[in-house]
């Protein structure tokens, strides 16, 4: 990269728009009539209003969020159904890559499922978020992402950055995950699915939202996965959008055993003291919204960690409920 130290900042749609007339190659995160109104350039964008700046947790409408990335010869591409399980194939052999799915699309529950499959997955770094809407909007707007060479919008494409680093660099990509999974019963589905009515609870069949009634399960903890160490949530996004149905912010995979995860206590303390306070210069983050809500995060800071608030993360497979961050370091 031309700046080692690549930096972000919620910021006007003028001083943005004099980054992107720079030639300074971006990430921007913002309500869609503000990224309409930005000039083109080489830059990508996805839609959402809220953000974690310098001062804290905010909803704006008149700002954006960048993220820079300097005057390197970085790409972008877009990917539809078809082309996303290359995306990886397309990346520099060193460097990273910040993708940006629209919520609620095909691509991205083709992403959610299939991702861990891509070629060069796990092997060349991939970070990114999932734009939405403003929560007053939820059924009545499309979240969308724009490549800011054209200023095209699309609601069912994915929008890939893919930055080349020198070769004495590399890029690492980070979750923070405050959750773990608890001593209730083992969930086991049948079909990977973004909702689902029966699954076996402790080897017997049964119904899942007779389960959290039942019991009481508070419906901001997630289901988490023990993925050979790493803990992976899927968080519950409703109960009965159709009868006896529960749907999931990201999929469930079948044959993979899940549990509630353990209340934690504290829960916005307990963020803030896990967020980044040193370490290489962070050339990206992002937040979960359900973070947002539920660590009541407006007006909080989240130490170095800034960026948009999304809809999902990305740390190479599609993750809920964590904040994600990539940092460069020096080999």
């Amino acid at each position: 990269m031309s700046n080692a130290t690549a930096t972000s900042a919620l910021l006007d749609l003028r001083q943005a728009s004099a980054l992107i007339e720079r030639g300074e190659t971006l990430a921007i995160a913002g309500h869609i009539e503000c990224l309409a109104a930005l000039p083109k350039g080489n830059w990508i964008g996805g839609t959402t209003p809220y953000f974690m700046a310098s001062e804290g947790g905010t909803c704006r409408l008149d700002r954006v969020f960048v993220q820079r990335f300097g005057q390197p010869d970085g790409e972008i591409v877009c990917y539809d159904r078809e082309r996303l399980p290359h995306m990886l194939e397309d990346a520099p052999e060193n460097g990273f890559s910040i993708v940006i799915l629209p919520a609620a699309s095909a691509v991205l529950e083709d992403y959610a499922r299939e991702a861990p499959n891509y070629p060069d997955m796990y092997i060349k770094p991939i970070a990114g978020w999932v734009a939405g809407v403003h929560l007053d909007q939820l059924g009545s707007a499309q979240a969308q992402v724009i490549d800011g060479r054209s200023g095209h919008c699309y609601t069912d494409q994915a929008i890939v950055l893919h930055i080349p680093l020198p070769h004495d660099q590399a890029a690492v990509v980070h979750a923070v995950n405050l959750f773990k999974p608890g001593a209730g019963p083992t969930l086991n589905f049948d079909q990977t699915g973004f909702a689902a009515r029966d699954c076996l609870i402790d080897g017997v069949r049964g119904s899942l939202l007779e389960l959290i009634r039942a019991r009481g399960i508070d419906t901001r903890l997630p289901l988490v996965a023990d993925y050979c160490g790493a803990m992976i949530n899927v968080s519950i996004q409703s109960l009965e959008s159709e009868p006896g149905l529960v749907s999931f912010y990201a999929p469930v995979f079948a044959g993979v055993n899940y549990r509630f995860a353990d209340a934690v206590e504290d829960y916005s303390e307990r963020f803030l003291e896990a967020m980044p306070s040193d370490g290489g210069p962070i050339l990206f983050g992002c937040n979960c919204i359900l973070n947002y809500l539920y660590s009541q995060l407006q007006g909080r800071q989240t130490a170095r960690l800034t960026g948009p608030i999304t809809f999902g993360e990305v740390a190479y497979q599609l993750l809920n409920q964590t904040a994600v961050y990539l940092t460069l370091e020096q080999d």
